[in-house]
């Protein structure tokens, strides 16, 4: 199993969560998060001055699937959130031992 954790600008979720649903992707844990990468934030104008926002929000969904789904799942992130433009998001993969559902203890591998 792996864990794929992406990281997307707010404003692409509902694209995301229904190309996510349409491809029968329905588990996933979503976290606010702030973060920057290579754009180094943006400069807003605020009461007549300028300021520099470096720490940008964005979202963090979480997904832990089979290894033979993490292509489709990566597909399906990278169209659904992709703007073309920088801070559109990264996607991180992580390999998961064990998983436990602790409701009926049972162990998927």
């Amino acid at each position: 199993m792996k864990l794929v954790k992406t990281i997307i600008k707010p404003e692409r979720f509902e694209f995301v969560k229904k190309a996510l649903e349409e491809k029968g992707f329905i588990s996933m844990i979503v976290t606010d998060v702030r973060g920057r990468g290579e754009q180094k934030g943006i400069t807003l104008e605020y009461r007549g001055g300028l300021m520099n926002v470096d720490m940008l929000p964005k979202l963090q969904i979480e997904i832990v699937v089979k290894e033979k789904d993490v292509d489709s799942l990566i597909a399906t992130l990278t169209e659904s959130a992709r703007t073309g433009k920088f801070g559109d998001g990264k996607i991180f993969v992580i390999p998961v031992e064990k998983a436990i559902r602790i409701r009926t203890g049972e162990t998927e591998v």
